[in-house]
């Protein structure tokens, strides 16, 4: 029988690699992340599309929606993804079935551990759901190749990237592409993790972001775990309800 789960801050456990299998982000952690922003210029004020939140029912345990990979991660990076998207010109439809992928992309992990096939689930699952998820955000339904598009991107988002060809890589509406911005509004959301080697190395981004970007995705992180600590609700935390 297994013992009482370790007791510390996500930080403190990680230093120790006493990780549980469900991570819960917690003030200590919190300030530690919030003191040591990256390096780059000041984000600039900027429109963007708010991010699209998932729903808890859509996530594969219990635990999963409080989690680091839950309700407020996958919104962020649905947020990078619009902005990313913006930045490369995406066409609107393709941006949404871009933003629609980020915000499932983790809704199927079974443990914040090395799931390595959670990808794969999350985009079995949104192949079967697209329907319930596309109108939960109060969009249309997507066209069958961007449901597929989008599917493709979950599904290969958390597999090692391979060497694509230079016409792939710069189709905006190619899988390999979408899924390359996917990746990157990922890793651009990994200043939530409690050890500063699991950050992102930004010379190996699968795409190079504004200078801007990480500063922005850094502060973003504070301020919407910040915001649910202190009692907000997952909207609130996000800006798409007032407290």
């Amino acid at each position: 029988m297994s013992g009482p789960p370790p007791v510390g801050s996500l930080h403190d456990l990680a230093e120790q690699r006493l990780l549980p299998d469900h991570q819960r982000m917690d003030h200590a952690t919190l300030d530690w992340i919030s003191a040591q922003p990256p390096e780059g210029p000041e984000p600039p004020t900027l429109p963007s599309e708010p991010p699209l939140l998932p729903v808890p029912r859509w996530f594969a345990t219990t635990q999963g929606p409080d989690g680091i990979h839950g309700l407020l991660h996958n919104a962020r990076v649905s947020h990078l993804a619009a902005i990313l998207a913006a930045e490369h010109q995406l066409a609107p439809e393709v941006r949404l079935a871009l933003r629609v992928a980020a915000a499932v992309h983790d809704c199927r992990r079974l443990t914040d551990r090395d799931d390595p096939d959670h990808g794969r689930r999350a985009g079995q699952w949104f192949l079967h759901h697209h329907q319930t998820v596309t109108a939960s955000t109060g969009h249309g339904a997507l066209p069958e190749d961007l449901v597929a598009l989008a599917a493709t991107a979950v599904a290969q988002h958390a597999s090692p990237p391979r060497l694509p060809s230079g016409q792939e890589l710069h189709d905006p509406r190619g899988a390999e592409f979408v899924t390359r911005l996917l990746r990157t509004a990922d890793a651009l959301d990994r200043y939530r993790l409690p050890l500063t080697r699991w950050w992102p190395d930004h010379g190996r981004l699968q795409l190079q972001p504004p200078a801007w970007l990480p500063r922005y995705a850094h502060r973003l992180v504070v301020t919407t775990e910040r915001a649910r600590l202190d009692g907000a609700t997952h909207r609130q935390a996000l800006g798409l309800d007032s407290r």
